[in-house]
């Protein structure tokens, strides 16, 4: 029993040592997993810059990067911040964007209308995925009043760009006689 007890405490002893070595490799480690590479940093920093001069693009991908934490700490209210300045700006991938942030209350308190206003800019201007979430925010009657010929609208548009899921909502309004001619 002696023998079993000196192998146990040498066990102990041995993960121990292992759990401290693995703490050690996590807390150098960090840095790298929560901002990324050398490369994101220097990418990050160059988006800022131009994102302070007022560019859209940069402050549409500065966003991006603050809510994925790519070369930056992961702020979602931050990334709101940059998508409304390039929203503002009529980007439509931004205005898409903000849409999802206030529709999912993703670093803004969920507000399916003030989503709705957004998906609404940026499907005016075309945006696909904006098009066919906006159609399905007609379909349910969330943050616009429901309405299926609206829906169907907004279906088509972004299925006459191939969307794909916008063309299965729409056959399906269709099979349904949903907001169609029947």
């Amino acid at each position: 029993t002696q023998t079993r007890l000196c192998n146990m405490v040498r066990l102990s002893n041995l993960c121990r040592t292992l759990a401290m070595r693995l703490l050690m490799l996590v807390v150098l480690m960090l840095p790298i997993l929560s901002f990324g590479s050398e490369e994101n940093k220097r990418f990050f920093e160059e988006q800022q810059v131009l994102a302070e001069q007022g560019e859209a693009n940069a402050q549409n991908k500065l966003a991006l990067m603050y809510s994925t934490g790519l070369g930056v700490l992961k702020d979602e209210k931050e990334a709101v911040k940059w998508y409304r300045k390039a929203a503002d700006q009529g980007h439509a991938d931004a205005q898409y964007k903000l849409g999802l942030m206030y529709g999912n209350g993703t670093g803004v308190p969920k507000d399916y209308k003030e989503a709705a206003k957004w998906y609404r800019l940026a499907a005016d201007q075309g945006h696909a995925k904006a098009q066919f979430i906006l159609g399905g925010m007609y379909k349910d009657g969330r943050g616009v009043p429901e309405d299926d010929k609206e829906a169907v609208k907004w279906y088509r548009l972004a299925a006459d760009q191939g969307f794909s899921r916008a063309q299965y909502k729409l056959g399906l309004m269709y099979g349904n006689g949903t907001g169609v001619p029947k």
